[in-house]
């Protein structure tokens, strides 16, 4: 019989994201879960598998057992943004010049890790300042999974220079754009990163 609670990590596991994020998922009350005598953490299975179906996931089926993703595929790409207007704005420019890949989004930083670990995504778009989990927080949890090793990324904010200062340790080597520069800048960077795509899936 399947026992009602999980552990940290076989939530993590069922989740697809780091042990951290869900501590911090707990701690903000999105899973049910308390403390046994002996100080472990456990949560309750029925609260994962909600949160997994609120968010378009399976329940009851871990992140690791998902079918293997084919070899030849379409460009999978994520976009992690809480701004409507720039999710349809960023879409629009994606559709325009990438017609055939495929664009999943997420509204926040939490959600955003699991899909990206359902998805294993060639593609980031990341926000800085978003709900849950902020982007440099979240790229940093992404670069310490190997699986995500050839993900390509970019950051795309409202933040000028100053006011990135402080995510600087994230942003080394990534793409920024600022938000009123999207429609000049992405397409190019688009179409670059689906060339590294293809060259690292036919390596």
């Amino acid at each position: 019989m399947v026992p009602e609670t999980c552990s940290t990590t076989e939530a993590a596991q069922r989740l697809g994201m780091a042990v951290r994020s869900v501590q911090l998922m707990v701690d903000r009350g999105e899973l049910q879960a308390w403390k046994t005598p002996g100080g472990h953490r456990r949560i309750l299975r029925a609260s994962v598998d909600a949160w997994l179906s609120s968010r378009g996931g399976a329940p009851g089926v871990p992140a690791a057992a998902a079918p293997a993703v084919p070899a030849k595929r379409p460009l999978t790409l994520l976009l992690i943004e809480d701004s409507v207007h720039f999710q349809n704005l960023i879409s629009m420019i994606v559709k325009r010049e990438l017609p055939q890949a495929e664009l999943h989004v997420a509204s926040d930083g939490i959600a955003g890790l699991a899909m990206a670990g359902r998805l294993e995504p060639d593609l980031l778009l990341i926000d800085i300042l978003l709900p849950g989990i902020d982007g440099a927080a979240l790229i940093t949890s992404l670069r310490s999974h190997p699986q995500f090793a050839r993900s390509r990324l970019i950051v795309v904010t409202a933040l000028d220079e100053a006011q990135r200062a402080p995510y600087a340790f994230a942003l080394q080597g990534v793409p920024v754009v600022h938000k009123t520069d999207l429609v000049t800048q992405l397409p190019e960077l688009l179409v670059d990163a689906n060339a590294g795509a293809a060259e690292s899936a036919s390596a």
